[in-house]
C-alpha cells in the first residue's frame, strides 16, 4: 500500500464532525486548521463572537470547506444541548470533541498583580476558571460524548498541559522590583484545572469503553506569541530543547488522536513539551 493511501487510510478526518471549545483563540484556529486539511468538519464553540466568526470565514476561504462557529457558552448546559441538538439536525452525528475552552492568565496579566496569590486569590476568580475549563470540559463530554456513544465511535481530546504533571516555577513569573509578597504567580485554578482534565481523561476512557468512545488527553508546554523577552528565556531555560513550541506544532498530534490511526489508543497522556517534565 502506498503512503498516500496510508495517511488517508488511517489519518483521514473526511466528512467528520468534530466540536472544539474555545474555538476563537489561536489554538481553536490551529485545532480547526488541522481538521480541515484532513477534511473533517470543525465546529468551533466560544462566546467572542466577533473572533469565531472572523476565524470562521478565513478559514472557509482558505479550505473551501465547512468550518462552522457557533455561539455557546460552555458552562451553561442548555446552550450546550440547543448546539447538540443542532448538529444533529444538520450532521447527523458527531464524531469528536476537543476540550480546549480554559481561562489561562498569561504573564503579562498577573505581572504586578498580588491577587493571582494563593494567599490572595478571589473565590469566584476561581469559580469562574473552574467552571470555564472543568465544569465545562465535563458538561460538554457528557452531552457530545453520549451522542457518540450512540453511534459506536467517538474521540474525546482533551487539553490540559505541562503544568497538569508539575507545578509552575513561580520563578519565571517572578518581578525584580517587586516585594515578595506582591510577587506575581501563576494562580493555583491553572494547575488544579489542568492536573483535574487528565483525570477526567481516565475516567471517560473507561466509561464508554464497549461503546468505541475513546478518550486521550495532551499536555502541551507554551507557545510562543512574543512574551517578554525575559519570561522567554526563564521559561526556555527549564526546557532541555531550549525554546518554546510554535502554534503549528500541536497539528499532528490532534490528528493522530482523532483519527484511526491511534484506534488502540485511549487513556493515555501525550506529553509535548519540549522535555520540559523530563527534568
Amino acid at each position: 500500500m502506498s503512503l498516500a493511501k496510508i495517511s488517508k487510510k488511517y489519518f483521514g478526518l473526511e466528512d467528520k464532525v468534530i466540536v472544539v471549545t474555545g474555538g476563537s483563540g489561536l489554538m481553536g484556529r490551529k485545532h480547526a486548521e488541522a481538521i480541515m486539511e484532513f477534511g473533517g468538519i470543525p465546529v468551533l464553540l466560544d462566546i467572542n463572537d466577533e473572533e469565531g466568526f472572523k476565524i470562521q470565514e478565513s478559514l472557509n476561504e482558505i479550505f473551501l470547506q465547512n468550518c462552522e462557529y457557533i455561539s455557546c457558552n460552555i458552562t451553561e448546559h442548555r446552550e450546550i444541548q440547543d448546539t447538540k441538538n443542532y448538529l444533529l439536525s444538520k450532521y447527523s452525528r458527531i464524531d469528536g470533541l476537543i476540550n480546549n475552552a480554559a481561562i489561562n492568565p498569561k504573564y503579562d496579566s498577573i505581572k504586578g498583580n498580588n491577587e493571582s496569590r494563593l494567599e490572595n486569590i478571589n473565590v469566584e476568580s476561581w469559580n469562574e476558571e473552574i467552571s470555564v475549563g472543568l465544569t465545562g470540559a465535563m458538561l460538554c463530554s457528557k452531552t457530545f460524548g453520549y451522542e457518540m456513544s450512540k453511534y459506536k465511535g467517538g474521540v474525546i481530546i482533551n487539553v490540559s498541559s505541562d503544568l497538569g504533571l508539575i507545578a509552575p516555577n513561580q520563578n519565571i513569573y517572578k518581578d525584580r522590583n517587586t516585594h515578595d509578597e506582591n510577587q506575581p504567580v501563576k494562580p493555583v485554578s491553572y494547575s488544579v484545572i489542568k492536573h483535574g482534565l487528565i483525570g477526567l481523561t481516565k475516567y471517560l476512557s473507561t466509561y464508554w469503553n464497549d461503546k468505541g468512545v475513546r478518550c486521550n488527553a495532551i499536555c502541551p508546554g507554551g507557545i510562543y506569541t512574543g512574551q517578554d523577552k525575559t519570561f522567554v528565556n526563564d521559561l526556555t531555560d527549564l526546557i532541555p530543547m531550549g525554546r518554546m513550541a510554535n502554534e503549528n506544532e500541536y497539528k499532528a498530534t490532534i490528528i493522530y488522536l482523532l483519527s484511526d490511526a491511534s484506534k488502540y489508543m485511549t487513556g493515555s497522556n501525550l506529553v509535548i513539551d519540549g522535555g520540559r517534565t523530563a527534568w
